[in-house]
């Protein structure tokens, strides 16, 4: 199987004008060994997150969240629309999670002042699960809590169509650092296209987060991702669109949340009036009284330029063609 080795996925720009590591035809499976957001500097909890000790720390801005990429897929062209399908991920032994001065909505803390005034590293340690693997494995958060590794893609995203954007804090509708947990083995993400080959980039791998990854860190890991991509012929979509085997999700970023969660809604109603034959009317009044609409906030988090990233979900049972 074609793979990206740990050594070359270490990429911090989205770059059209970068020579692809890969080049796959639609539908063939390959792999990305991934790195940890923090590139390999966090492996016991005397590593902690101040910025003089960390490599690449000391460039602007700061050479973290790598991504392995990009991909070549034979036969896109601007105007297409890519279908990302993951089909595994294999998380490392350990993740991290670190917290600190100035990093989060508590890094200047005053009601816990320990939050603002010491830099904390934790490490969660892996149990591999009944496979033997990760894959269906435990995370240990300290000595009573403990559950399911459930590992998702935390950055992905082909070439933007002219800026090149770092891996960090780099996001719009040709993806980004999103940090949605719903980029899991079993579902399938779309993404437009802007220039032949598509270019894709993925990174980030993270072993389990919470809604809105508060502090700005969830528990990140190295990664094994298995995946494919395929093409759908001249078609265009306002941003990134996810289905899981019971749901579709339309996703938007951008400050403040209000209009993240808006914007995703205007672009599920889209989505249900051009593929699922809604008439505006319908897919307006679905959305606000159907019990079952969700709103998830996947990431909220005060950390650099990063716009806060919402999901509009709707089951597809209510969706019958």
């Amino acid at each position: 199987m074609k793979r990206i080795t740990r050594d070359l996925a270490r990429k911090y720009a989205f770059d059209w004008e970068d020579e692809p590591l890969l080049r796959v035809e639609p539908g063939e499976s390959f792999e990305i060994e991934t790195w940890d957001a923090g590139t390999g500097y966090f492996r016991s909890p005397e590593d902690k997150a101040i910025p003089s000790l960390r490599p690449g720390f000391d460039r602007d801005p700061p050479l973290a969240n790598p991504i392995g990429g990009p991909v070549w897929l034979e036969g896109a062209e601007p105007g297409d629309l890519l279908k990302v399908s993951i089909e595994a991920i294999t998380v490392a032994d350990y993740s991290w999670t670190a917290v600190g001065p100035n990093r989060g909505p508590l890094g200047a803390s005053t009601r816990w002042p320990e939050l603002s005034s010491q830099y904390t590293t934790k490490i969660f340690p892996h149990a591999p699960g009944p496979s033997g693997t990760t894959r269906d494995g435990t995370l240990r958060f300290n000595e009573r809590i403990q559950w399911p590794i459930t590992p998702f893609i935390g950055t992905l995203g082909v070439a933007p169509d002219r800026e090149v954007t770092t891996s960090g804090d780099g996001q719009g509708p040709w993806g980004g650092n999103l940090d949605i947990r719903d980029l899991a083995p079993g579902n399938k993400i779309y993404l437009p296209i802007y220039h032949a080959g598509a270019r894709v980039y993925l990174g980030d791998v993270h072993a389990s987060q919470g809604d809105t990854e508060f502090t700005g860190t969830a528990a990140e890991t190295n990664a094994t991702v298995r995946l494919n991509l395929e093409l759908v012929k001249n078609k265009t979509i306002p941003f990134m669109r996810i289905e899981k085997p019971g749901a579709i999700v339309a996703v938007h970023a951008y400050r403040p949340l209000e209009v993240a969660v808006e914007t995703a809604t205007f672009h599920l109603m889209d989505w249900l009036v051009t593929d699922y034959r809604f008439t505006p009317t319908d897919a307006y009044c679905l959305v606000s009284v159907c019990p079952d609409f969700r709103i998830n906030v996947y990431q909220m988090c005060k950390l650099g330029k990063l716009n806060f990233v919402a999901g509009a979900e709707i089951p597809t049972r209510y969706l019958d063609r």
